[in-house]
């Protein structure tokens, strides 16, 4: 039996367009990507769950872990810790964290723009 590398092809961070962009077309693909918050400060308007790897290693295999702390810089140094602690599940760091995070930023279908 060939063993998945959960790893591949995912890089370390994601910036919050690249999380918002992946979670849509992951999730049309019927994959899960979580925003985990590691500081106990969720993030308004952001569905977020709470750091607690008891209930993180629940979620089936293949999820994307999106962890998150204040600036980003914890969660990227402890992302080989995650990797470790996770590895049936994609494990990435959000760049800049909570910090970076825009609440009103959102994605625009192709059709939602209008073209003059």
């Amino acid at each position: 039996m060939q063993q998945y590398n959960y790893s591949m092809n995912y890089p370390n961070e994601w910036t919050q367009k690249e999380f918002l962009e992946n979670k849509r077309r992951l999730g049309k693909e019927g994959k899960k990507v979580v925003l985990v918050d590691t500081i106990l400060s969720p993030i308004e308007k952001a569905d977020t769950v709470t750091y607690n790897p008891y209930e993180l290693k629940e979620y089936p295999e293949g999820t994307v872990f999106v962890f998150y702390c204040d600036t980003g810089k914890a969660t990227l140094e402890r992302l080989n810790e995650y990797k470790t602690k996770f590895p049936n599940h994609h494990c990435i760091s959000l760049k800049g964290g909570r910090g970076y995070w825009r609440k009103n930023m959102q994605l625009l279908d192709n059709n939602d723009t209008k073209e003059d």
